[in-house]
């Protein structure tokens, strides 16, 4: 495979960093070559640089005449669809522990996990030239020209299937008013045990109209064949890619952090890194549900009724046996989380304030410390 960086082939097209232009500099270099196919792989392993530099993409090339596959990974990182709950999708407290962020793209689509065992391949056209079939031919054709042998299909879901049952690969795309981007992820080698962990959501009784992912078994491509690993796989991918659509281009290492080439990139990087982003675009959803709660005497049941927009919690209902807890206690702390963000962090603040206006009882405190616990381990 042959790979250039987006230096040189600035430097071949003598466009670069001309101020007298209008557009940017890496669309610029694009229209310079005049080459209809172009391949990129990202020197990035940030989650949110690589999904910011595929919208800059979308935004700033022109695809009319024009197709580019762009190849990157990521480092442990969850990645949700647009239109989806992140706390029915996935183990929020898991992943704030081992310190994985969370994304959501501007795509559609189910709930993944990345880490670097994991290769996404974006496939950008205009949009009357949108084929999600074609492109996954490109990838079925790439892993039977590294192993003939191998049974792996397409789905009619857009679902790349291996041995008829585990799934290797996942779709999802955005489509624009005139250009269009379908992405797909492709198990290599990554980590499943970690993968189980963080796609298993703990917030039960969720009533939501957000888009469900639908679960199923994977295997991991290192796993059928050892020599199938990430770089191989990227390089055949490529390969192939020339060969389906009759192009010669040579992979081009881009940098999605560099301002310079990419006018505006890190503004997209932290809109999209923003919590009113990730969470605050979530559909809105109410919480049914029913906990334990005990201390070193007694044991009760406790419910939850909340309403949540845009992650905003809009109403809040904490009933506690008032035997267990005074009911003024818990009907204080429901008031007090009502107008804020469906957050550990902000909701243990209130906790801790709430706390400090407790009469000196230890009893009253421990179970009203279990209390704020349980609530904020919902979230």
């Amino acid at each position: 495979m042959i790979l250039k960086t987006f230096s040189t082939l600035c430097a071949q097209s003598q466009v670069c960093f001309r101020s007298a232009r209008a557009k940017s500099t890496l669309s610029a270099v694009i229209d310079e070559t005049g080459k209809s196919g172009l391949i990129l792989k990202s020197l990035s392993t940030d989650i949110f640089e690589n999904l910011a530099l595929e919208d800059w993409i979308h935004d700033h090339v022109d695809l009319q005449n024009r197709s580019m596959l762009f190849l990157w990974r990521n480092a442990p990182a969850v990645v949700i669809g647009r239109h989806q709950n992140p706390w029915q999708e996935c183990n929020l407290q898991v992943m704030r522990q081992k310190g994985i962020p969370l994304a959501r793209r501007r795509s559609g689509g189910g709930t993944v996990f990345h880490d670097l065992g994991n290769v996404n391949l974006t496939f950008f056209t205009s949009k009357k030239n949108y084929d999600r079939h074609r492109n996954l031919q490109v990838v079925t054709s790439a892993l039977k020209g590294l192993r003939p042998d191998m049974d792996v299909r397409a789905t009619e879901r857009f679902d790349i299937l291996l041995n008829g049952h585990h799934k290797i690969s996942g779709t999802a795309a955005k489509l624009g008013r005139t250009a269009a981007y379908h992405h797909c992820t492709l198990l290599c080698s990554a980590d499943r045990a970690l993968l189980s962990a963080v796609l298993k959501p703990t917030c039960q009784g969720i009533k939501s109209n957000a888009t469900q992912s639908v679960p199923s078994p994977v295997k991991n491509l290192l796993d059928e064949d050892p020599t199938l690993d990430c770089d191989t796989i990227m390089d055949s991918v490529a390969s192939q890619y020339d060969t389906e659509f009759g192009f010669s281009s040579p992979v081009t290492l881009v940098d999605p952090s560099d301002e310079l080439s990419l006018p505006g990139i890190q503004r997209m990087a932290r809109e999209l890194l923003a919590w009113e982003w990730t969470f605050g675009r979530t559909p809105k959803f109410s919480i049914c549900t029913t906990f334990e709660l005990k201390n070193d005497t007694s044991i009760c049941n406790a419910t939850l009724n909340m309403d949540i927009k845009n992650g905003i919690i809009e109403s809040c209902d904490i009933e506690v046996p008032s035997d267990w807890l005074p009911v003024e206690l818990s009907r204080e702390f429901s008031i007090h989380l009502v107008g804020g963000k469906l957050c550990p962090y902000e909701t243990s603040v209130i906790a801790a304030e709430l706390l400090r206006t407790i009469p000196q009882n230890k009893e009253l405190e421990r179970k009203m410390y279990n209390l704020c616990r349980r609530v904020v381990f919902m979230m």
